[in-house]
């Protein structure tokens, strides 16, 4: 079988995360069809909005499938065949691929994941290596198999993590690796050597829920400011006190000691919060349903001082 000079490719992607991958295929390569997730409603009008690949997919005039489920889909299998893509790309499309689909495609599916598989299998990889500490990270090219993030590896690159990136920045340098990566990948299909991965060494990073935002106060300083980095995005950091809600933003290590949740100091920079071991210091603060404020003009109006303490456990 022959590899194609310029294969026609079938591209399943979602998010803004995909974006850029999307253009630098396009760039190269021919995508004969793009896949992502339905329209959804958005906003407090809950405005029916497509997926940020979709939208851009109907800008450019690529044919567009956004099929509401993947098993058993007939009618989408056959769109995918009839499109006679050579191989099909996926970037956070966010759906199971069953079986049958897999073996469409004559190469078959390459994923761009955002770890060194196999550590980080799973939904959020950027987000728990930065929750879990993480000063490296990177991007692998996989064969997709039935398995989550199990296929072997075609092509992989580490990325060291900038220490002050949050989720936010990480994406961004991710997203544009992962753009790189997939363009050589193609420009090599069917001469890449697939490598297993080793099952031994494999690690999970499963789907973040609200509750992974809140602050841990007897936690490390440094693991309470990892995990602020690790949620930017999404569901941010959330503290409560006194049992109100608020969003809390800007944190970093700060000097002090004292009661895990203690605030220590309140000055024009932030206010000071003690941790099980370090502090970290708060340059903003959202109470619910009002807009993010200073943390100092917050603690101000809502007469928090030193020795007041933020909810613990």
């Amino acid at each position: 079988m022959s590899v194609p000079g310029r294969p026609r490719v079938a591209f399943f992607g979602s998010p803004a995360f995909a974006l850029p991958v999307l253009e630098a295929i396009r760039e190269r390569f021919e995508v004969v069809l793009v896949v992502a997730q339905p329209d959804k409603p958005v906003g407090r009008g809950l405005k029916l909005t497509p997926p940020p690949v979709a939208a851009r997919a109907a800008e450019l005039g690529l044919p567009l499938a956004q099929p509401t489920r993947l098993r058993g889909n007939a009618d989408f299998e056959a769109t995918l065949r009839g499109s006679g893509a050579d191989v099909a790309v996926t970037c956070a499309y966010g759906k199971i691929l069953p079986a049958a689909l897999l073996a469409v495609p004559r190469y078959g599916f390459l994923n761009t994941h955002t770890s060194l598989l196999p550590r980080y299998r799973g939904a959020a990889p950027i987000q728990w290596a930065l929750i879990r500490g993480e000063t490296v990270t990177g991007t692998t090219i996989m064969q997709t198999d039935p398995g989550m993030d199990t296929g072997p590896v075609l092509l992989q690159e580490e990325l060291p993590i900038t220490p002050e990136w949050t989720s936010l920045e990480l994406s961004d340098a991710l997203s544009g690796q992962a753009a790189r990566l997939i363009v050589s990948a193609l420009s090599q299909l069917g001469t890449l050597k697939p490598r297993p991965q080793d099952e031994a060494q494999a690690t999970h990073a499963p789907m973040l829920v609200k509750e992974d935002g809140f602050v841990r106060w007897a936690e490390p300083a440094s693991a309470v400011v990892n995990r602020y980095q690790g949620v930017a995005a999404w569901p941010q950091t959330t503290a409560f006190l006194g049992g109100a809600r608020l969003k809390l933003g800007g944190l970093g290590a700060a000097v002090g000691e004292g009661q895990p949740g203690e605030v220590l100091a309140v000055d024009d920079s932030g206010v000071t919060v003690a941790c099980g071991a370090g502090a970290v210091k708060v340059a903003t603060v959202q109470p619910e349903a009002r807009k993010a404020q200073p943390a100092s003009a917050w603690a101000a109006a809502a007469g928090v001082g030193p020795g007041a303490r933020f909810d613990v456990g």
